[in-house]
């Protein structure tokens, strides 16, 4: 049986509490509430609105525009953090369990973005997912759908040190809100919501209903 995406970030944050510190803890907990607390769903894409042309890169190199995506009709885009976050590792495993078989069954693209630059590879491996990651270059499309933050703690980088803007090939702090945006065959939005706390994100069943997608009844016996 299917475990929801809600019980595995469950698993995971059980996980911290027995292996993190108090600070970690608390340093994680307020970026997420504070994320939380500014988060304005009106100032986000609404159902109905149009979605400008973007272009992203795809795993092997290659541009993946708009337009290429919504070819044969609606398309579905994840976005996460990046390639070594811990949640996505578990949120991009669970929409390849849960959701690509049924989008694929009916020929609907699914690609995952994230600003990461070049995509990271070993993500699709760990895993063995189905459907395309890409980069978004510059941040152009997650920025234009107000996805983006700063983190609060932002300090001073020593040459050569290990941080965020090497991992993502940005040389930023800047990085994305995961969020799932459903678009149809026109470009306009079906469906989108952003997760501010990167722990409680959007379930398969929402995103299918999007689609008027019925869930088959093996998904709906694992809830």
């Amino acid at each position: 049986m299917s475990k929801s995406l809600e019980d595995r970030f469950a698993e995971l944050q059980a996980e911290r509490v027995r292996t993190w510190n108090e600070d970690q803890l608390a340093r994680n907990a307020l970026q997420r509430r504070l994320l939380t607390e500014r988060h304005d769903p009106a100032k986000l894409p609404q159902v109905g609105d149009a979605i400008a042309p973007f272009t992203l890169i795809d795993q092997d190199g290659r541009e993946l525009t708009r337009d290429d995506l919504l070819a044969q009709g609606p398309a579905v885009l994840l976005f996460f953090r990046f390639g070594g976050c811990p949640a996505c590792n578990i949120a991009l495993p669970y929409y390849n369990e849960t959701l690509w078989p049924h989008l694929r069954e009916r020929g609907i693209p699914l690609v995952a973005a994230s600003a990461q630059i070049p995509v990271d590879r070993s993500l699709i491996d760990r895993h063995a997912l189905g459907f395309t990651v890409a980069s978004d270059p510059d941040y152009a499309l997650a920025r234009s759908l107000g996805i983006t933050f700063l983190p609060e703690e932002q300090p001073r980088v020593e040459p050569g040190a290990a941080w965020i803007g090497a991992t993502l090939g940005t040389d930023s702090y800047e990085i994305d809100q995961p969020a799932v945006l459903v678009l149809d065959e026109t470009a306009r939005v079906l469906f989108f919501e952003a997760s501010p706390d990167w722990l409680l994100r959007t379930e398969s069943e929402a995103i299918l209903a999007a689609l008027a997608i019925v869930a088959s009844p093996s998904i709906n016996e694992a809830r």
